[in-house]
């Protein structure tokens, strides 16, 4: 049996933020959720995290993230004061009173952790019948860490501070990674036993790892998972390795990526083989984009589906769908629960808001639909806009199939317009219009033959 437990009781005051430092974002994830998601593969039957500052906010926030159809509820202990390590894991021991299995303890700001790292941990442990089992990494400068020494067989020896460390001490580049595995009843009972007699007045789960035996090392084999984020340069850099790896992923999966350093992927979107990604785009949220697919340069997609054979130039396409085979761009702006056809045109400066088209429907510039359904092979002229908003609500607007507006035309909702319908270009529509009708709404045409202004 395994379980989990989090440390995610601090503010994190180098991050200059009232956010809980692990709530702050990385890729499509919080800090926090990074790391509960490279737990999952251990299938632990409890998941504790430890919190703090701001609390509600961390639980807020990870209550709506949990999925408890796959995974053991969240349990939240709260440590209402943040003094070490192994104070956290003290206020751990009313709620595993009588567990009888590992624990494994992670800090909550330590995102680039491996799923596979952990297992190997996990194993490591059990497989040994260790009493403690820790994760160290060998860093090109260890300075400010604390050393850990072993024998040949990686049985640990010591934990020497920086500090305190002897010259030759200090060639060491070993150090201790700060994630643990414990056999929990051992360490239930020496938690009680744990001193705050240093410099910072805090009990850390280092003391504990000196009272147990056995207690093996297990090396990381890239000391990058285990950088922590301290603050906004520590984050960035992280976003830079986790980025590397995402689209390593994606291009040996068969996505082209034009630009890789110009692109940004988050964590949660989903690409096909022979997706196209251009320069200076970026993938944001639940967003999935199908085979045949080509985005940017100079896109933003986020929160949204993309069929196959999809061009998407210069645009923003935000929690919409577009089916197969329809072009956005350059220059469009797709928002709000937008669904586009298939075989659909939409042009340069176009906006589209909580509207469905159907298939071979075209938007080819300079028009604004709002809050409008148009059916299938509706034309919409250069300039047409639908005015849906009459200061208190919005109102809807339908177009039926085969339908076409003329250029400049203005849509007031609330308005039903039939199938097979034409509008006339400038023309102002305010009441419904049957099927097969010609439109025209606008003033009569004046001439006044010379006429000129005074000089």
């Amino acid at each position: 049996m395994v379980a989990v437990a989090i440390l995610a009781a601090g503010r994190g005051t180098r991050m200059k933020s009232d956010l809980p430092k692990v709530l702050h974002q990385l890729g499509g994830r919080s800090l926090v959720e990074w790391v509960l998601n490279s737990v999952q593969g251990l299938q632990p039957i409890r998941r504790l995290v430890i919190v703090g500052y701001r609390r509600e906010l961390v639980i807020e926030a990870l209550n709506q993230k949990a999925d408890g159809s796959l995974l053991p509820p969240l349990e939240f202990v709260e440590q209402p004061e943040q003094l070490g390590t192994g104070h956290a894991a003290q206020q751990l021991l009313p709620y595993l009173d009588g567990f009888d299995g590992d624990l494994l303890v992670l800090n909550g700001d330590v995102p680039l952790l491996r799923p596979e790292t952990l297992q190997s941990l996990l194993r490591t442990h059990q497989e040994n019948q260790n009493a403690a089992t820790l994760l160290a990494a060998h860093l090109p400068n260890p300075k400010g860490y604390g050393r850990v020494f072993c024998n040949g067989q990686n049985i640990l020896q010591q934990i020497v501070e920086d500090r305190d460390c002897t010259p030759a001490q200090k060639q060491n580049r070993r150090i201790n990674a700060g994630v643990y595995c414990f056999r929990w009843v051992e360490l239930a009972r020496i938690l009680p036993k744990l001193t705050a007699e240093n410099d910072q007045q805090e009990y850390y789960l280092t003391e504990a790892v000196n009272y147990m035996e056995p207690v093996m090392v297990v090396d990381v084999e890239d000391y990058q998972e285990i950088l922590g984020i301290n603050d906004r340069k520590q984050l960035a850099e992280a976003y830079s390795i986790l980025q590397d790896r995402i689209k390593e992923n994606w291009m040996k999966q068969g996505v082209t990526l034009v630009d890789p350093n110009s692109i940004t992927i988050d964590d949660t979107v989903q690409l096909a083989a022979d997706v196209v990604i251009e320069p200076q785009t970026h993938l944001r949220g639940h967003t999935r984009i199908e085979a045949g697919s080509r985005i940017g340069p100079g896109s933003l997609i986020e929160n949204s589906q993309i069929s196959q054979n999809v061009t998407v130039l210069y645009s923003v396409v935000t929690g919409s769908t577009i089916a197969e085979n329809s072009r956005i761009g350059p220059y469009s702006h797709l928002r709000g629960h937008v669904e586009v056809g298939s075989a659909c045109r939409i042009g340069n400066f176009v906006e589209l808001k909580n509207t469905k088209l159907g298939d071979r429907t075209n938007v080819a510039h300079l028009s604004y639909l709002g809050d409008t359904t148009a059916g299938n092979q509706v034309n919409i002229g250069a300039g047409t806009i639908t005015a849906n908003y009459d200061g208190v609500k919005k109102h809807q607007t339908k177009i039926g199939d085969r339908t076409k507006t003329g250029s400049n035309s203005v849509l007031v909702a609330p308005l039903t317009i039939g199938e097979d319908v034409t509008i006339a270009a400038g023309s102002t529509v305010t009441e419904d219009v049957p099927n097969d009708a010609l439109v025209i709404a606008r003033p009569h045409q004046v001439v006044k033959p010379g006429w000129r202004l005074k000089s």
